[in-house]
């Protein structure tokens, strides 16, 4: 080990980061890794999918949030492998980067359960450019409802199918009903009067599974339901293709299906040749370490962490791994000090939160149960106040106080090629092929000359 160790860490989400803030205060020489070049606050991400905030208003560079650590240097880039047995990564570009001690923080990837063919309709929502694909094919849905002559051309149109009824398939059900009824109804003529069709699938029997009570579960569902959301629980999908989703015997037609339904580890854990669990997740020792590799350390969505005691992994979210990724900084320095670091990592459970919609969401934390407006205040001062950055907390709160007051939101913008657009109209001709499309109705032709 050199007389100053190395420490890379891998990715720059909550774990990485966190783990690369704490670390900027000791002893170390430390590099940081990652594809994209900013940190991503993942919760809002909806809101970037159903035009509340712009994309900038929940990420920061990576660069700016670590530039005033003298320790860090930050890579963009992407670790291809892990070479356990002589302690460096593999990139992207061939290089490799020797390492005395390494924390895996790589997040997950969208799954599909071995339906990957289901991608090409169903767009998943885990990173900055998924949220805003997501944006373009909602908004682009509108437009070309907007311009279609043909009654169930347009309903399929007008029909937004979310497939995971966790909390990111809640509040995004929650949020397309909003930006449906309440924002673009004054933005259009020709739909000013259609109401949009959202659907919730969940295959289990509730909603938000995986740590919220059942009285959560059915608070969430009756707000939902208030609001105009179709949730359909206990119907798993059978099929997805252009024309909607199949559940059973039941078709949906609809034109835009957005999957929120799980996550897998990405394949980076693979390449350490230890063992996985069902999900890809690197199955970790008590202080999170890989078995066998005191020096390597897997926190987060990639690891797999069953609590001392616990037959169930701790849950995939940003707590824990920032929680784990403090742990893990100072297992290193208490090793690079020469002092004994703790044996055993101990998750505080702080509670677990959704939003549902204007001044609707669902908390609970302890034996606290919260739902309705006061719980939607509670997820509001949370999410702000953990959003990165001065200037992100006060242009969030700028955005959601207009919004919430005027039913406006700013951000609905198409960006990108439209290649949506083509394969929406390519669907409707398919589908009523003697109905001549994009043609707008005669009252309305000369409103738009």
């Amino acid at each position: 080990m050199t007389e100053v160790p190395h420490v890379v860490v891998v990715g720059g989400g909550f774990g990485g980061l966190t783990a690369a803030k704490r670390l900027g205060r000791m002893s170390v020489r430390l590099t940081v890794i990652d594809r994209e070049n900013h940190h991503l606050f993942q919760p809002l991400l909806y809101q970037v999918a159903t035009a509340g905030v712009s994309p900038a208003d929940i990420a920061v560079p990576i660069r700016s949030v670590l530039k005033k650590q003298e320790n860090t240097r930050v890579i963009l880039g992407e670790v291809m492998s892990v070479e356990l047995a002589k302690q460096r990564v593999v990139l992207d570009d061939g290089g490799t980067l020797a390492y005395d001690y390494l924390i895996v923080a790589v997040g997950a990837k969208t799954n599909y359960f071995g339906h990957d063919e289901w991608s090409r309709y169903a767009q998943g929502m885990k990173s900055l450019d998924d949220a805003v694909e997501v944006r373009r094919r909602v908004l682009l849905a509108f437009e070309t409802a907007e311009r279609e002559v043909d009654p169930d051309a347009r309903r399929r149109l007008l029909t937004f199918v979310v497939i995971g009824g966790g909390p990111t398939g809640v509040e995004v059900a929650g949020a397309l009903v909003e930006l449906g009824r309440f924002v673009l109804a004054d933005d259009f003529r020709h739909i000013r009067n259609e109401k949009p069709r959202v659907v919730l699938i969940e295959g289990a029997a509730r909603l938000i599974p995986g740590g919220f009570d059942q009285s959560m579960a059915d608070s969430a569902r009756r707000q939902l339901e208030a609001l105009g959301v179709e949730v359909k629980l206990g119907a798993p999908v059978t099929g997805i293709d252009e024309h909607g989703v199949t559940l059973g015997g039941e078709k949906i037609e609809a034109s835009t299906i957005l999957w929120t339904a799980g996550v897998e580890a990405k394949r980076l854990g693979k390449t350490l040749g230890v063992p996985l669990d069902r999900a890809g997740r690197v199955l970790v020792k008590q202080d999170c370490s890989v078995p066998g590799h005191p020096e390597v350390f897997v926190i987060g969505d990639a690891a797999s962490f069953v609590p001392e005691g616990e037959k169930a992994p701790l849950p995939g979210v940003s707590p824990v791994a920032m929680q784990q990724a403090r742990f893990v900084a100072g297992v290193i320095d208490d090793r690079v000090k020469g002092r004994v670091p703790p044996e055993r990592f101990s998750y505080f459970d702080k509670g677990m939160m959704a939003t549902i919609g204007r001044s609707r969401a669902v908390a609970q934390t302890g034996k606290l149960r919260l739902s309705g407006f006061i719980a939607w205040l509670a997820w509001l001062v949370v999410h702000i106040w953990y959003l990165i950055g001065f200037r992100n907390r006060l242009i969030v709160l700028i955005n959601w106080g207009v919004s919430y007051i005027l039913y406006k939101r700013g951000a609905r913008l198409i960006t990108g090629e439209r290649t949506w657009e083509r394969s929406l109209r390519m669907a409707a001709q398919a589908e009523h092929s003697k109905t001549p499309k994009s043609v707008l109705p005669e009252a309305r032709q000369a409103d738009h000359v």
